[in-house]
C-alpha cells in the first residue's frame, strides 16, 4: 500500500494494517494486533519523520507467512538515513524510542536497500 509522507498517511497506514490483521484472524485489540499495530505505527512514523523526501510517498507491505509470522515492511525514498538502534534516551525526551519498541515486540528486524531508490525497514512478529 502506498501512502503520502505525512502524519495522516502514517495514521491511515496503521488503521489499514489493523483492518488487514482482522481479516487474517487477529482482531483489533488482541495481543497480536496490538504488537503489529505498534510496530507499524513506529516504522511509518520514522518513514514520515526521517525518511521523507518531498513529493515521494512511503509504502507499507504486510505478509502472513505459513508459519504464522507476520512480516511488516515500510519503505521510504531516503537511502542515506538508515535507522540504527541508539543509546537509551533521557527520560524527558519525547522521541527516540521507536526502534527500541520494534526490537522489543518483533522477533527480528533489519534494513534493506530498496529497488530503485530508498530503503526498506522490516520486522517480523510472531503470531
Amino acid at each position: 500500500m502506498q501512502f503520502t509522507s505525512s502524519r495522516r498517511g502514517a495514521r491511515l497506514a496503521r488503521l489499514l494494517a489493523v483492518r488487514r490483521l482482522d481479516t487474517w484472524g487477529h482482531p483489533r485489540g488482541g495481543p497480536v494486533s496490538l504488537k503489529v499495530e505498534t510496530v507499524v505505527a513506529e516504522l511509518c512514523a520514522n518513514a514520515v519523520l526521517h525518511g521523507r523526501v518531498p513529493g515521494r510517498d512511503f509504502h507499507l507491505a504486510m505478509r502472513l507467512r505459513v508459519d504464522g509470522v507476520i512480516r511488516v515492511e515500510v519503505s521510504d525514498a531516503r537511502r542515506e538515513r538508515v535507522p540504527v538502534l541508539g543509546q537509551p534516551w533521557p527520560a524527558d525526551e519525547e522521541s527516540g524510542r521507536g526502534l527500541l519498541l520494534v526490537e522489543a515486540l518483533a522477533e527480528r528486524w533489519g534494513v534493506a536497500e530498496r529497488r530503485g531508490v530508498g530503503k526498506t525497514v522490516w520486522c517480523e512478529v510472531k503470531a
